[in-house]
């Protein structure tokens, strides 16, 4: 959600905000905006909806200004109009402020700053935060704990201002008045500096400075870096000097570029061959044979204090990710022999599980960032804080990002190694989620000899067939589903059928059409249409039905005929195999024959290529779709 770039160094700052809030359009926004100092002035412009409408009105204005801060707002506070897109200013003009996050008590500093004349022209969170650091800088600086004299004025109004403020939040701010300053603040939200040659970026993710450098530091919470043309002092929020060192980012440029592909969200379809077997590579031992005692069969680096006489898991997520901890209890119960249960970590947080001993929680995020992931796992680890060494936290996180605030939240971490995701709708981070969480249930299943060795042995056999096999789907499949996907033109609603380990699927199947297509659509259990969706069918309303070979593959079918019985045009996905599939279904996307515990990999694929064709043939913006954000860092 929203997207902070900020610059100062040799270049026109223009130009390299641009670019940067173009790499961060991903995370999703409506409105735009930047603000660069040139001849003691501050130049602010922005616009309402694409950065194409604000690169419209800063064409022509000559500013070789090289210091500035940028910003893609999605709507929290406020309409997405102009005058709520920031950055935000005080009014005297002077000070200009780019933030994401919530300020939770701006409210209140809104009431006292009104009191003390301040006028405010948005409906904005943000906006109280220039006007509180304009008011600090004009309060006499006095020696006080934590003051340094050899730091501005306005690093230390910054600093004081950032101390009143309740919320999570990451803010860029510039002063016309020290046009060789931008000062960064962290507070439980994602930011970074970047290290160049003579130049200094800050960022809400790694994509919008990659093209510049690959040295950057992670703010962590309540830290603060002071950013000039001659370098970078970091700080925390008592105002001590604090000593970091910068990391090299393992990302290459062109990973956040399309590469012939239409969009980012196409690419990366294409791209989860790739990623299974990275994580192949990562998770599993190719040297464990079934008897090597030497050696295990999967090496998830995770402290062996985690799995001791374990009694219970607790998933935490939010959208797809839950979807990925549907899959995973499945798989963990069924295995391992571990009762699991998958929560909302949105509902977790106000209405958690009665204390049970020997219990792991594990949250998913794929960007490490999401806030009620976040919040919920703090809350576990502080309730159980001071208990019996049975009741102590165990926390375990699933993230594409482990450099994010999750890795630093838990001690240990699967890094599902998908590489960067620009399309809002998560495709190839569902499936390293999923093949996260069969090296986890697998290494359970060994350490506590709930399975055969010989089972392990087979089900790791299949994982290793996965990527040629998503291959085959995408060759033989994608031609077929784009022109299937010309009929739904019109259609306003599907039902999405799945059993099992498939009923997540149909699930992430749903979710996947309505966010890219904005075309109703749920997924159900398909046990459970007769106890009421039944009534939605009709010829108007499609069924994609789940159809693997496996315990419930007959029930699927007896379901799906129920569907087609009233009508409903019927989709299978499901192999060619032991029946006529044209007498059922209308229309089959087919896969290859796969152990059902397998099956949730290769069954997305085709209801990946089924939304992105639907929503790319209505013309739809596929990679940003509305309203939508790929990083949820507000509650």
């Amino acid at each position: 959600m929203c997207g902070i770039v900020g610059y100062i160094g040799t270049q026109a700052a223009n130009e390299v905000l641009l670019a940067g809030l173009e790499k961060l359009e991903y995370r999703g926004y409506d409105s735009a905006g930047v603000a660069t100092i040139w001849d003691g002035k501050l130049n602010c412009v922005r616009a309402k909806g694409k950065l194409h409408n604000l690169r419209e009105k800063i064409q022509g204005i000559d500013n070789p200004a090289q210091i500035g801060i940028g910003h893609t707002r999605w709507a929290t506070h406020g309409k997405p109009e102009e005058y709520n897109a920031h950055p935000h200013t005080d009014n005297h003009g002077k000070v200009a402020v780019v933030q994401n996050g919530i300020i939770e008590n701006y409210r209140e500093l809104r009431e006292e700053l009104k009191g003390r004349g301040h006028e405010f022209r948005s409906d904005t969170d943000t906006e109280v935060i220039p006007h509180l650091i304009a008011e600090l800088m004009a309060e006499p600086m006095v020696d006080a704990p934590g003051f340094m004299p050899l730091i501005s004025q306005f690093f230390e109004a910054v600093r004081k201002a950032v101390n009143k403020l309740e919320g999570a939040f990451a803010i860029a701010v510039i002063c016309a008045d020290y046009p060789d300053e931008l000062i960064v603040a962290r507070q439980q939200a994602p930011l970074v500096v970047g290290f160049g040659q003579g130049e200094f970026f800050c960022a809400s993710d790694t994509p919008a400075i990659v093209p510049y450098t690959r040295a950057v530091l992670s703010l962590e919470n309540e830290e603060m870096a002071r950013l000039t043309p001659l370098g970078v002092e970091v700080y925390n929020f008592a105002g001590d000097r604090l000593k970091k060192t910068p990391r090299l980012l393992n990302l290459n440029p062109v990973l956040v570029e399309k590469q012939g592909f239409r969009h980012f969200m196409h690419k990366e379809i294409y791209e989860q061959p790739a990623v299974v077997r990275t994580c192949l590579e990562a998770y599993f031992n190719r040297e464990w044979q079934p008897g090597d005692n030497q050696v295990a069969p999967i090496n998830l680096g995770i402290n062996p204090e985690l799995y001791q006489d374990l009694q219970q898991i607790e998933i935490l997520a939010c959208g797809t990710s839950w979807h990925a901890g549907l899959v995973g209890k499945y798989l963990l119960e069924q295995l391992a022999g571990i009762p699991t249960s998958v929560n909302y970590a949105s509902e977790y947080r106000y209405a958690p599980a009665p204390l049970r001993p020997y219990t792991l929680a594990v949250g998913i995020s794929q960007s490490g960032e999401t806030a009620d992931t976040l919040a919920a796992l703090a809350m576990e680890n502080q309730r159980r804080t001071g208990l019996s060494a049975a009741y102590k936290a165990r926390l375990l996180g699933i993230t594409n990002r482990p450099e994010s605030s999750l890795g630093n939240l838990v001690p240990d971490i699967i890094n599902t190694h998908a590489g960067i995701e620009i399309g809002v709708a998560a495709t190839k981070t569902f499936v390293a989620q999923l093949m996260a969480f069969y090296s986890l249930a697998l290494d359970l299943a060994y350490q506590r000899k709930t399975l055969p060795e010989a089972r392990i042995e087979e089900i790791i056999q299949g994982l290793r067939q996965l990527p040629a096999q998503i291959e085959q789907v995408l060759s033989s499949q994608e031609g077929s589903i784009e022109e299937l996907a010309h009929e739904f033109a019109e259609t306003q609603d599907f039902i999405f059928l799945g059993r099992g380990i498939n009923f997540p699927i149909a699930l992430e199947g749903a979710l996947k059409l309505k966010e890219i297509s904005y075309i109703h659509a749920e997924g159900y259990p398909a046990g459970e249409m007769k106890h009421g969706p039944i009534a939605l069918l009709d010829a108007k309303v499609p069924v994609v039905a789940i159809a693997m070979p496996g315990t419930v593959y007959e029930k699927v079918i007896s379901n799906a005929q129920e569907a087609k019985a009233r009508d409903a045009r019927l989709i299978g996905v499901t192999p060619q195999n032991g029946f006529d599939a044209a007498e059922i279904f209308n229309n089959v996307l087919q896969v290859p024959v796969v152990d059902e515990l397998l099956s949730p990999i290769l069954a997305v694929i085709p209801l990946q290529l089924l939304a992105y064709h639907i929503a790319a043939r209505r013309g739809l913006d596929v990679d940003q779709p509305r309203n939508l954000a790929k990083s949820v860092t507000v509650e």
